[in-house]
């Protein structure tokens, strides 16, 4: 077996310095990897199995005393050893530092606490070592790919889970309690499954998100996004969007804001031959503060998977911005939904997260929500009542709902008070809940099916052009809001469940 140079365990009372052992273990991990794969796909034999390990980062305290914090996570949930492993530190050095920070300082009241940091046992799959812009096996004939089994360690479902985020992990006795509710395998599985769906690394993604179901949304997107890089700041006139330095499209395409010049790294993207399954858009900000923007197309499938790997980056927020079919005979088209429930008839998430299970809604994301809407339109009191109404929406798996007999699923929606219905809200929703990412939907009626109106080529047309420029500006303004309020407030306790991992 071949390893890269043993690197011993050690105890760090400084965050910054756990967080430079982490960086030391992963660099000599992953260059041991691509040094033997480089070597292997060259045609040189290894004479023997390549392996290294994730680093982990273990924390100890024997006491339930810990500093008083206002904050919903930073702290371990009681007496014990919790452990987890990490990944791309290169990427989530700002996140480590913050969690490790937190840790210390909340239970520095014990004098023992220190961070351990080593390398574990988790072995790191080989496609996880490939640098961004490496296409290994396109090199190989099948015959040498199908020997990099006996050669590398290759990736492992059972390591990837989500039973920690679902609550269904049990530890065994004398095991370690989670410090995390992803590990690093299921981090990097996921960083390569962004990739693949969205057509941007993971690095350009934001921590405040909008997934839209309709193309005519990122149409708009766009045509902001290259507007505002047009635009130099003026010192003169400051404005909101003066933070925003780059807009990066599918195929991690960079246009830099005027004035700021272009990286080295900006050349090497290039426009995709055709968009991916959920093409990702980013107006970025220096402190990763700025807003990604996904289509997603139609149907909980799709809602589901992305969120699933988005969750990983740990964003503050994300919000649905879409299309609705209105179930009430006094809305019009064009009206906004503001969702605070949702009748889950998507099925992609009953067995991860019980349909018993409610998902509430967050003050913080509907106030930010309302107050966005009533800027926007500059209507308020009866004015904005009459656009937006609050109230449940339904999301289903079926998109043609109203063609069954017996007309139950409309006989369910009237039971269940719902006033709007969709495919995706309710998936994105829920998963929120399950991740611990905040979330909120806000919607556009753009049909009406129970009283006749549906969506004709001319009036849906018209529709479009009409509402699409001021719902996506409703969302921007929202996740600005949310960004001005800080995340201690919205990584809140309404989240998190009894035993709650450490890290946010």
């Amino acid at each position: 077996m071949h390893t890269p140079a043993f690197i011993a365990s050690a105890r760090f009372n400084d965050p910054h310095l756990a967080l430079e052992r982490v960086q030391a273990i992963y660099h000599s991990s992953i260059e041991h990897l691509r040094d033997a794969l480089q070597r292997f796909v060259s045609g040189e034999d290894l004479n023997g199995r390549t392996r290294a390990c994730y680093p982990f980062v273990r924390i100890q305290t024997d006491t339930v005393a810990r500093a008083d914090s206002r904050l919903a996570y930073g702290f371990v949930a009681g007496p014990g050893v919790f452990e987890t492993t990490v990944t791309r530190p290169d990427l989530f050095a700002d996140y480590y530092l913050q969690q490790f920070t937190l840790l210390l300082k909340n239970h520095s009241r014990d004098q023992n606490v220190q961070l351990e940091v080593g390398v574990s046992a988790q072995a790191i799959p080989v496609h996880f070592s490939f640098a961004e812009h490496d296409h290994i096996e396109g090199n190989m004939t099948p015959e040498r790919r199908l020997a990099m089994r006996d050669m590398f360690d290759l990736p492992d479902l059972a390591a990837m889970d989500d039973g920690i985020a679902n609550g269904t992990m049990e530890v065994a006795p004398g095991e370690a309690q989670p410090l995390s509710l992803f590990t690093a395998p299921r981090v990097d599985y996921s960083l390569q499954r962004l990739r693949h769906y969205s057509g941007t690394a993971a690095q350009h993604f934001q921590n405040y998100i909008l997934f839209t179901n309709y193309q005519f949304y990122i149409d708009e997107f766009v045509r902001l996004g290259h507007a505002m890089m047009a635009r130099a700041v003026d010192p003169h006139a400051p404005s909101e969007d003066d933070g925003y330095i780059a807009f990066i499209e599918p195929g991690n395409v960079v246009m830099r804001r005027a004035g700021h010049s272009a990286t080295a790294e900006d050349a090497l993207g290039a426009p995709p031959p055709r968009l991916p399954q959920m093409p990702a858009y980013h107006l970025v900000r220096a402190d990763g503060s700025g807003i990604t923007m996904v289509n997603i197309g139609v149907g909980p499938a799709n809602a589901k998977t992305i969120t699933d790997h988005i969750a990983v980056l740990r964003p503050h927020a994300w919000l649905m911005l879409g299309h609705c079919a209105g179930l009430r005979n006094t809305q019009n088209l064009g009206d906004y939904v503001l969702a605070h429930a949702y009748v889950r008839e998507d099925h992609v998430l009953d067995e991860d997260l019980p349909l018993w299970v409610p998902i509430p809604p967050l003050a913080e994301v509907q106030q930010a929500l309302e107050a966005a809407v009533a800027e926007v339109t500059q209507l308020t009191g009866y004015d904005l009542k009459r656009v937006m109404r609050t109230g449940t929406v339904a999301s289903t798996d079926n998109r043609n709902w109203e063609l069954l007999p017996q007309r139950t699923p409309e006989r369910r929606f009237s039971q269940s008070r719902a006033i709007a219905l969709d495919m995706e809200s309710a998936t994105i929703a829920a998963n929120g809940f399950r991740f611990r990412v905040p979330y909120g939907t806000l919607l556009c009626v753009s049909d009406k099916p129970l009283h006749g109106e549906i969506k004709l080529p001319g009036m849906a047309n018209h529709f479009y052009r009409e509402r699409v420029d001021q719902h996506l500006r409703i969302g921007i303004r929202a996740l600005s809001l949310l960004r001005q309020q800080g995340i201690d407030q919205l990584h809140s306790r309404k989240l998190r469940s009894f035993a709650e991992v450490a890290f946010q």
